[in-house]
């Protein structure tokens, strides 16, 4: 069995919610059935969006290219199913923001006309490559090429963090198995039915990015997927090629925000990032674990990224499940293939119920980087108070982990102190919410901290 050293294996700060996590962790991924139309948002990583390569009444094969990237930082979109291009339009997004998008009914091609030759209708795959001769360009080259964006909730593009500057010294690379946040158990899952491969694609990634030495982070609230992944990582049939890489597995405090990338690197290494640093600056690359599967199946098995695997969970959805979705699949089809709504929802939200966003469209369509979707009632969000005047109490200065003082920086935002806000480092906020959920006044401090960091990231533009 896994043990847990409890005495030097977390971060500073930080809250303990109730992880409701056993509502799914025992379901195992299914996949759910295509619905009627899937939008593709051009938007679903952060950065430029694509710029879309197909148009109205073109049919398409499963895996062809819909969207291609910009220069910089950017992401390919591929299509999720075989079928007929139907519109290019605007509309809703879970982010909350209206965005251009790509709509695709799935289905077999029109029949030939006469004369004409039968279409290809096989799944467009890219050609498998040798993960043990594969040069670390050509893996980035076929993450770009798959459309693989991070898992972790900000959806980078994956081939981006894969190729650091030729001067940065790497020298771990640190797996996020954490899933810290409440309800969410999709990695879980990943972890426990897929341990053999998540192995294997840690040293993928590690050879790609040049370091020996790969730590897989899990909380111990999920103790049997860590000794899963040990098992894994010493078996004897483990791959050859990844032979040299040394794959540690590390149980760590059950603690929110544990899986931020900063924190994690903390608590696995003792090595704190610097303000507005990124994780490079003390020797480490970060993946989620959804990642690593992604970029393993691209490179092993040919594979694009054309499913999210998600959670939906929530006293307010009658059958809690994880899944295998379509990308591009609507809100709404997911809740309706999960049993539907019970009468007490209160509130629908993306993501965790921590970061996640609420929803107020449920036509907007499930994207690559979609960890789950929540169905809350009232007496899972809590009493619905009023927001009251701060009263010092100095708890959300103790629960943030990144050593900030959220009811100073937030009374900066409302009173537009934008300019000493920034300067009091307001942009180095992550929005996690601990500050937030510890608040006995409940002042809408994420909000406040949220609106404050657009002004100053503005101010810097304008400065520049």
């Amino acid at each position: 069995m896994v043990r847990l050293r409890l005495r030097d294996r977390s971060f500073r700060g930080g809250v303990h919610p109730r992880d409701e996590k056993a509502l799914t962790r025992d379901l195992p991924l299914q996949d759910m059935p295509d619905p009627d139309v899937l939008l593709l948002p051009l938007q679903q990583h952060l950065g430029r969006p694509s710029v879309p390569a197909v148009k109205k009444g073109e049919w398409v094969r499963e895996g062809q290219l819909l969207a291609e990237a910009q220069d910089g930082i950017s992401a390919v979109v591929r299509a999720p199913r075989a079928g007929t291009i139907t519109a290019l339009q605007s509309g809703g997004t879970a982010s909350g923001f209206p965005g251009r998008m790509i709509a695709l009914k799935p289905g077999p091609p029109p029949p030939a006309a006469d004369g004409e030759e039968a279409r290809e209708t096989a799944p467009v795959t890219l050609p498998a490559l040798d993960p043990g001769a594969v040069a670390p360009a050509d893996v980035v080259a076929r993450t770009r090429a798959a459309g693989i964006v991070g898992q972790g909730g900000a959806a980078f593009p994956t081939a981006v963090k894969l190729a650091p500057p030729q001067d940065a010294k790497l020298d771990v690379l640190i797996v996020n198995g954490c899933e810290c946040e409440p309800y969410l158990t999709r990695d879980y899952r990943l972890m426990i039915e897929r341990p053999a491969e998540l192995v294997e694609g840690s040293a993928l990634l590690a050879r790609t990015l040049g370091v020996a030495r790969v730590v897989i982070g899990v909380e111990n609230n999920k103790l049997d997927a860590a000794e899963a992944l040990r098992s894994a990582a010493a078996a004897p049939r483990r791959a050859a090629w990844t032979a040299g890489i040394a794959v540690e597995v590390l149980p760590l405090r059950t603690k929110y925000p544990q899986g931020a990338e900063k924190m994690l690197i903390e608590a696995a290494t003792r090595r704190r990032v610097p303000p507005g640093g990124l994780p490079m600056a003390v020797g480490a690359a970060i993946q989620n674990v959804g990642t690593v599967l992604a970029v393993r199946d691209a490179v092993v098995d040919g594979r694009v990224q054309t499913n999210a695997v998600l959670t939906v969970s929530g006293r307010a959805i009658r059958r809690p499940a994880n899944l295998r979705v379509a990308v591009g699949t609507p809100i709404a089809d997911v809740i309706a293939h999960c049993g539907g709504l019970t009468d007490e929802v209160a509130r629908i939200i993306v993501g965790g119920p921590m970061m996640g966003v609420a929803q107020h469209d449920l036509a907007a369509p499930v994207v690559k980087a979609c960890s789950g979707i929540l169905a809350l009632t009232r007496e899972e969000l809590g009493p619905s108070l009023e927001p009251g005047n701060c009263v010092r109490c100095g708890r959300c200065a103790e629960a943030c982990p990144l050593n900030l003082v959220p009811s100073r920086l937030s009374r900066l935002a409302e009173r537009q102190r934008f300019e000493e806000a920034r300067d009091s480092g307001i942009e180095v906020c992550m929005e996690c919410g601990t500050c937030a959920f510890t608040c006995p006044s409940h002042v809408p401090l994420v909000q406040w901290l949220r609106l404050g960091k657009q002004e100053a990231r503005k101010l810097g533009r304008r400065a520049s």
